[in-house]
Order: structure tokens, then sequence, then C-alpha cells
């Protein structure tokens, strides 16, 4: 079963990731302000990863005229997602899977956070190749992720651990997260991850957000 099915993981998931996050909600505000940068009024906007429904809450508040569109592989995840966007109904349409399931749009602007580390480095540029493939011309997609260069890697994941632990997480199940993401993510460096934006056909890639082991880009097509 996976971690996103798990009824229990999918009930608590509105509180655990602001836990895990180095300034969550300042993440998602922070990519409203550069979607908003180039998508103007009435702009399509593609979430990919949107199970749960939190950037997407504050996205659709941030600005009354957008309208999205929501894919995640997890069905459980989406019926959250639903509930947390439930104000927002009418402008929102939702997806059950991955990239190619997404609408060809164009789309004005796409987000993809906390998703494109659970994809190896080939998947990983598919996916992205595929988002640029649905953006207008100088459209923004904005990105977040786990990015962590091998060297001091166990520092880093030490730093996730404790930070984790400061807000409220057993120290030992933070200590038994951080120890699963080293084993079992296909991470990448961040310097890796720029490379896979610019080999994706994005152009202007620039890091906005720095977070332990957490790294943001924000690049156009």
């Amino acid at each position: 079963m996976s971690v996103f099915t798990d009824p229990d993981t999918v009930a608590r998931y509105t509180e655990g990731p602001a836990r895990l996050v180095p300034g969550l909600r300042d993440l998602h505000r922070m990519t409203a302000l550069l979607l908003a940068e180039h998508a103007g009024e009435g702009a399509g906007i593609l979430v990919l990863g949107a199970g749960g429904g939190q950037e997407l809450d504050l996205f659709a508040r941030y600005r009354a005229d957008w309208r999205f569109v929501g894919v995640d592989p997890s069905a459980e995840m989406l019926t959250l997602a639903r509930q947390v966007t439930r104000d927002h109904a009418g402008r929102i349409g939702w997806h059950e899977g991955y990239i190619d399931d997404a609408p060809p749009g164009p789309f004005e602007g796409a987000t993809c956070l906390l998703t494109l580390h659970f994809l190896p480095r080939e998947e990983r540029l598919r996916t992205l190749i595929e988002l640029h493939r649905r953006l207008k011309p100088g459209a923004p997609l904005i990105v977040a992720h786990h990015s962590v260069s091998e060297a001091g890697r166990a520092l880093w994941l030490r730093r996730y651990a404790d930070f984790a632990a400061s807000n409220g997480v057993p120290p030992e199940s933070a200590r038994t997260a951080a120890a699963a993401i080293a084993e079992r993510l296909p991470l990448l460096s961040p310097t890796e991850d720029e490379a896979l934006l610019q080999e994706a056909g994005f152009t202007d890639v620039g890091l906005f957000y720095a977070g332990f082991t957490f790294r943001g880009w924000v690049a156009t097509t």
C-alpha cells in the first residue's frame, strides 16, 4: 500500500507537511506570487501533485479569477483535496493519474511541489518535458522538493529530522523518516535538478526557496 493511499496517513496529511517542510505556507504564498508575475486574469494553472489541496486552496484564494487543473495519482488524496478546496469547486478540474493524464493545455502556469523527489532521474526529466509541452511560451513552472548533494547528505537529513522533531514529530519517527528518504528516494543534487530543468527546455532557472533538504526553483518556457 502506498503511503498516500493509507487512510490514516491521508487523514493526517493536512497537518503533517507543515511539520516537515520549513516555511510551507510561505512556500505556497511565494509560489502564488511567482505565478502572478506571468499569469494574468482568467489564467489556467496546472497543479501536478495536487493531492491534499493545500497549495491549490491558497492559489484559489489569492486569485479569484484563475482556473485550475489538479492532477494526482492517489484517489484518496484527491478526495481530501476536493474537501480542502470545496469553496472553489467551480474553478478546479481534477484528474487522477500522472503527467500523461493531464490535459494538453496550454496553461499560463504550472506547479509541482513536494513531488519530483519521488521520481527517478529519467522519469523526472520526462515529466518536466511534458510540463513544458503543456505551457504557453513564457509561462512559469514552479517546483520544490528534496534536493541535496550526496556530500553532506547525512548531515542535512539529520537537520531535517531535528526540524521535524522541533515541530512536534516524535524524534524516533523523525529519524526513521530521514533514513527512509536517504534509502528510498532517488535524490538529486541542486546542480542536477537545475540541469534537468534546462534539459527539459526551461530557461531563466532561478532558486527562490531553500529550507534544509528542500529547494525550490522558478523557470519559464
